[in-house]
């Protein structure tokens, strides 16, 4: 299959799994606490990619071990945790539709840190998306200052998904993205998984209750797919594309989370629809060119 043709499809892919995502941490909500969820996340996507990275562990970057750990850290562990700490105050949807702001972070991490080109267009398409994030954040029913934190929140977290894709595709790409994938959740991450897990209490707490067993199939959906599964792709995408084009997978996600919310019994408010449609509006106006280069 030839790179072209490749890259649109794990897009597509991609969209639907991690559009999907936001609602499964909405319903691993309703049985464990936000620690418990990102945590076991990360734990479980480790356990399955083990055998992987076991296997080929002769393949370990040693050399670029510190660039490993901070696109580890930064696109699938923090995240992990911040997700479902701000959806307990705000809808998957609106969860969905923040993300959507990743390829701004990526323009913006790209062109301070790497030194990538930053057109004339991209700055006004992350000026004009930034206002809609600011009416998105305020336009809630309970008020302003409910709605600002867990904005905030996530977008540290697009901003960390942004500094994690730009540093794999600068530093870690002689790495196959399967192998890749196995060794952030297995070697790197796994212990500090296990950890943080362990400071929540799960461990003394469990029992094999209806709850727990619910809980969990849900945290495995969303660790499996949109987790372990979902960066080997993203991996993938990133060899055959580049950094932005990659992000523009959060353009896809947020109808696929807004579709689910809308069938969980989620609503927007009209402000915060505006907001969104103005987020969407600054992507699109800034993907219109082909962008980054060295």
């Amino acid at each position: 299959m030839n790179a072209d043709k490749e890259k649109w499809i794990l897009l597509t892919i991609l969209s639907l799994i991690w559009g999907s995502s936001f609602i499964l941490i909405k319903k691993s909500l309703d049985h464990f606490n936000p620690f418990q969820v990102g945590a076991l996340r990360v734990l479980i996507a480790g356990i399955v990619l083990m055998p992987i990275a076991i296997s080929k562990y002769k393949l370990f970057p040693k050399k670029q071990v510190k660039w490993l750990i901070l696109a580890a850290f930064t696109g699938s562990f923090i995240p992990m945790f911040l997700f479902p700490i701000a959806e307990k105050e705000i809808t998957s949807s609106i969860a969905g539709i923040v993300n959507s702001m990743m390829p701004i972070f990526v323009i913006i991490v790209g062109a301070l840190v790497w030194k990538f080109e930053t057109t004339k267009q991209q700055l006004i398409g992350v000026f004009i998306s930034f206002t809609g994030v600011c009416i998105l954040a305020f336009g809630g029913d309970d008020g302003a200052a409910f709605k600002l934190i867990p904005i905030l929140l996530l977008l540290l977290a697009t901003l960390c998904y942004a500094v994690s894709t730009t540093t794999v595709k600068s530093k870690l790409m002689d790495v196959s993205s399967t192998v890749l994938s196995a060794f952030v959740f297995s070697f790197v991450l796994f212990i500090p998984s296990l950890l943080a897990l362990s400071f929540t209490g799960f461990f003394s707490t469990f029992s094999f209750s209806k709850d727990t067993m619910t809980g969990l199939m849900f945290v495995s959906l969303l660790s499996i797919f949109g987790t372990g599964l979902a960066m080997m792709m993203n991996y993938r995408l990133l060899k055959v594309s580049t950094p932005l084009f990659a992000s523009t997978v959060t353009l896809l996600m947020p109808i696929v989370a807004i579709i689910w919310g809308i069938l969980d019994g989620e609503t927007l408010t009209i402000l915060q629809f505006v907001g969104a449609s103005i987020i969407i509006a600054g992507l699109i106006f800034l993907r219109a060119k082909p962008a980054i280069k060295k």
